[in-house]
């Protein structure tokens, strides 16, 4: 159990926590979420003790071991080897089996009075050690360190010689292996792939303690959590459910509270007109003086922010290329001239694919988006760039590339000087800059601020072939969930890297998988691969096709293995489409519905009677949500159209 009662924390004249109040159950799973910098890690580094709370008490069960995930590695830890370092998880370990050798030492020459007593201790010690998990810890530690990446042939290495990213990995393995009863998790997909994510998620759902996750992962989120607690203005309050059932919760709560505010102040209102009509009159004194202090007991109703939901992120049809896009015929890549990153790469896109790059990492997967991009210079082979094709890149610096100086507006303006401002200013809207914001400069943005700026700056002349490495890195869950929605219904060729599972579940149509192998190429979307991976666990006849040199004796016409093979193919194309085209009717229909309910909140506000409303505000938003509306009721209508019509 983990009970917060009253707590509050300061970081200088910030007030983070507001005393706060709630509690974790035993066994349950906790997912954390809020805006950055709204206190969730503040919340995890007050549980572990690495900060004191300035208000409050923070209870927990007594002699509870946490498990918490440290970013940076001592000069101790990082010369240990990396398979000791995770056996070193628990550390009572260490000292038990200490004892167990001293005791068997001293049983040698002790008498037989001491040696019953002996006998006795070793019994107990054996026993807290089986306790503790100490005869299974060695494969313990080496299945976590297998399921994070980690390969055999480097347990012994030191953990001080790994990448950062890497080095976040050991410790994350260090404190699954401890099995603690509480488990903290602060972002842990980042620096994952996702092969290594879907281990995680794995092994996380077989988890019996407690576990609190902060995670901007969707896919982790609703996979693994059954609770909520959301953290932002200071207060925390929790929902039960995934995240999912979290925003749903979320906004039937608002409404409620939104409407006993109402009738809060309708009744305010009347009350005070009540007093200010009578106060003068002396047979009305009693009951006036009955009304004030009916106003005093009166408690104020607290109406939070309504949850953002995804910006609409419109983009307008990029220019038509050729059939194919991109060729790379026996591509290969080497820094030296002697070990090869990629060798032997023969891939054609065409116009229309969205293709996810996944695998492990060190595979590849960024190289081959470079190597399509143009940013690296073949070793050999050829790369060929398709008829009118315009190529928009972006890599994982790309948002450091823009002038501190300059305003948001004027950085987007600088690469679409034909584009109106009233374009430009949309656009940005939909990526989270409206008003006043749009004036900041670039210098003072966060970091997923300026990435999404630098999507604003890749967008507004969208080209017709995009390469994106990890665009969701650094943006919150609303900038993904539009981000995702904008790529779902681009209507030009994309290649993307990226580890979030939801992400390319709902964006591609198509997987290139990086496999120690080779490339392996999947005409169907991320849940597609994933069921051709299932299929050949289970000893199914695989679908994939390993991507290799065009074979220099096709099959004849009349080839009857290859007739098969080709309307095996053209069912998976079509079968690849239903569901791109499902996907995009889902997500239209969800835009209306969202636009249909800010529509009727605006109706609502332009009735109201209040002076100070802005009129020309409200109607102006009003005719952006009905021509956003039409925009995705044709869309759905196309779509629909199109998939009856397979």
């Amino acid at each position: 159990m983990v009970d917060f009662r009253s707590v509050s924390k300061r970081h200088g004249a910030q007030v983070v926590l507001d005393e706060v109040s709630f509690r974790f159950n035993p066994g349950e799973h906790v997912g954390i979420v809020g805006p950055n910098g709204a206190g969730k890690t503040t919340l995890f580094s007050l549980i572990v003790g690495d900060a004191e709370p300035d208000g409050g008490e923070i209870l927990l069960p007594k002699e509870c071991r946490l498990g918490y995930v440290h970013q940076h590695v001592s000069a101790s830890i990082a010369a240990r080897p990396l398979l000791a370092h995770a056996e070193a998880a628990i550390p009572e370990l260490a000292d038990l089996e200490q004892e167990t050798h001293t005791i068997e030492d001293r049983l040698k020459e002790a008498s037989q009075a001491e040696q019953a007593q002996l006998l006795e201790r070793l019994g107990e010690v054996q026993t807290r050690f089986e306790a503790l998990g100490g005869y299974t810890i060695r494969p313990r530690a080496e299945q976590a360190l297998s399921g994070l990446g980690f390969s055999v042939d480097s347990f012994h290495q030191p953990v001080g010689s790994f990448s950062g990213g890497w080095q976040s990995r050991a410790e994350l393995a260090r404190v699954l292996v401890a099995e603690p009863e509480i488990l903290l998790l602060d972002e842990p997909s980042n620096y994952l792939d996702m092969p290594t994510i879907e281990w995680l998620q794995r092994y996380l759902r077989e988890f019996q303690g407690t576990l609190l996750l902060i995670s901007h992962d969707r896919y982790l989120l609703n996979t693994l959590t059954t609770v909520t607690l959301e953290v932002a203005g200071g207060r925390a309050e929790r929902y039960s459910g995934s995240y999912d059932a979290y925003v749903t919760q979320r906004e039937s709560r608002y409404e409620q509270r939104l409407a006993a505010l109402k009738n809060h102040d309708r009744k305010r209102e009347q009350i005070e007109t009540f007093v200010n009509r009578f106060r003068a009159t002396s047979t009305k004194a009693a009951q006036v003086q009955s009304k004030i202090k009916m106003l005093e007991r009166m408690d104020q109703v607290d109406l939070p922010k309504r949850l953002v939901s995804p910006g609409t992120i419109r983009l307008k049809p990029p220019p038509h290329s050729g059939v194919e896009v991109m060729r790379l015929e026996d591509a290969g890549l080497s820094y030296d001239g002697e070990r090869w990153v990629l060798r032997g790469v023969d891939l054609r896109i065409t116009r229309g694919e969205k293709i996810a790059f996944v695998g492990l990492n060190g595979l590849g997967k960024t190289t081959l988006l470079r190597m399509l991009a143009g940013a690296l210079e073949l070793s050999e082979g050829q790369r060929a760039l398709g008829h009118k094709v315009v190529l928009g890149y972006q890599s994982q610096d790309f948002s450091e590339t823009m002038t501190p100086q300059q305003t948001l507006f004027s950085a987007v303006k600088a690469v679409a000087a034909d584009v109106s401002d009233g374009d430009v200013r949309r656009l940005l809207g939909g990526f989270g800059f409206s008003g006043d914001s749009v004036e900041k400069q670039v210098q003072v943005l966060s970091g997923g601020e300026k990435i999404r700026l630098a999507f604003a700056r890749l967008l507004i002349k969208p080209p017709n072939f995009l390469l994106l490495d990890e665009p969701t890195t650094h943006l919150d869950i609303q900038a993904r969930e539009a981000l995702e929605n904008a790529l779902a219904d681009y209507e030009g060729t994309l290649c993307l890297v990226t580890h979030d599972v939801d992400f390319a579940r709902k964006v591609a149509t198509s997987v290139i998988a990086m496999t120690p192998p080779g490339i392996q190429r999947y005409a169907g979307g991320y849940d597609y691969y994933r069921e051709c991976l299932a299929r050949a666990d289970r000893g199914a006849p695989p679908v994939a096709a390993v991507t290799t040199k065009p074979s220099e004796a096709p099959p004849a016409p009349q080839d009857k293995k290859a007739q098969r093979q080709e309307r095996a193919r053209e069912r998976q194309e079509r079968q690849a489409t239903t569901r791109q085209l499902q996907q995009t009717i889902r997500r239209a229909e969800k835009r209306v519905d969202l636009m249909e309910t800010e529509r009727g909140t605006v109706l609502e506000a332009l009735s109201s009677p209040d002076p100070d409303t802005d009129f020309a505000v409200l109607n102006r938003r009003l005719k952006e949500l009905q021509e956003e509306i039409d925009y995705s009721t044709k869309q759905w209508e196309a779509a629909a159209g199109e998939l009856e019509s397979l």
